[in-house]
């Protein structure tokens, strides 16, 4: 068993056991992707105290074509890893353990970040971005699948405690799993299984790198909340079939309706998506979504709705969220 999962192991635990920094964009890397003093000093700031006992750097692009926006952090070529053994470094003198995210933008990106004509499953507009992209073909996916697997292996050499595939948000994976992007008519499309093929070959790909005892964790977007996208039905399947590929953790959020929930501003507001999830799985699942009050993270956890807890705006907000939180309830 990881580290990483051991502490998940003693049952019922408090907050502070249970405390996750989620992925948040800070586009403060440098314009090549690597890693800045500022983006040094924001995780300093934030994982001070040790009171996470997880955090997850923000999505970080596996190519150049995958790239969503200015000053994002990059795990696309070797010379990333100096910085990012820096960052490592960082959160764990400060005594979280350190996962991070990567991810390809698909179709939720423009020419003008990447330098290319954005790709994704369908020739469908992006309903984020409202761009029709270039329609992969098998051999390209194959490309983007070796650029996800050599990016982990990054992860993996800078020190990090383990690795989270992106499919949430929109995404590049998103689009497959999604039908609102996914009309393909090979077998990367069709049913919930043909959507998620391409999810479970990053998986096996990423694992052949990494070996087999270093975490593979997946965030899910788990409901577009658009006619005609994704539903937890949907979800429940592809994570009972992302259990069995070995995923170690599912960190749950939104699909197409980015991280909120249009009209609902309770505190674990996506809730229902990771409590439905939690029921199909044996893994930890993670719950972030609008939690904003240590009480409400700890009744989330005594509900069964989620077995870690993400704060990211209002940590964001407030850097001493989390002692204040874990100082409150002891």
């Amino acid at each position: 068993m990881s580290n990483l999962l051991k502490p998940l192991q003693a049952g019922c635990l408090p907050l502070s056991s249970r405390l996750v920094l989620p992925p948040m964009a800070t586009s403060k890397a440098e314009p090549d992707g690597k890693v800045s003093s500022a983006i040094l000093d924001y995780y300093q700031e934030k994982s001070a105290g040790g009171y996470f006992s997880l955090i997850i750097i923000e999505h970080s692009y596996v190519q150049q074509a995958g790239k969503a926006s200015e000053n994002q952090l990059s795990v696309a070529d070797d010379s990333v890893i100096d910085g990012l053994k820096e960052l490592a470094a960082v959160i764990h003198r400060n005594g979280s353990k350190a996962v991070m995210q990567i991810n390809h933008a698909g179709s939720a990106t423009t020419q003008k970040v990447t330098g290319a004509i954005p790709v994704g499953p369908s020739a469908v507009k992006n309903p984020r971005k409202g761009d029709v992209p270039h329609e992969l073909t098998q051999q390209e996916l194959r490309e983007i699948i070796a650029a996800f697997s050599a990016a982990a292996g990054r992860v993996k050499q800078a020190g990090f405690d383990g690795v989270e595939i992106h499919s949430a948000h929109g995404y590049f994976l998103n689009q497959f799993f999604s039908p609102l992007t996914n009309r393909r008519t090979d077998e990367y499309g069709g049913d919930v299984l043909g959507r998620i093929r391409i999810h479970q070959e990053v998986i096996e790909a990423v694992r052949a790198t990494v070996g087999e005892e270093f975490p593979i964790l997946l965030r899910l977007g788990a409901a577009d909340y658009i006619d005609g996208g994704t539903t937890i039905a949907d979800s429940q399947i592809a994570a009972r079939e992302f259990e069995k590929a070995g995923i170690a953790i599912l960190d749950i959020s939104g699909g197409f309706s980015g991280y909120t929930i249009p009209g609902n501003n309770e505190q674990g507001y996506f809730a229902s998506l990771s409590a439905a999830v939690k029921e199909v799985v044996s893994i930890p699942v993670i719950l972030t979504g609008g939690i904003t009050e240590a009480q409400a993270a700890e009744q989330l956890l005594a509900q069964g709705k989620a077995d870690l807890i993400g704060v990211g705006r209002a940590v964001l907000h407030d850097s001493l969220w989390a002692k204040k939180a874990v100082d409150s309830i002891k």
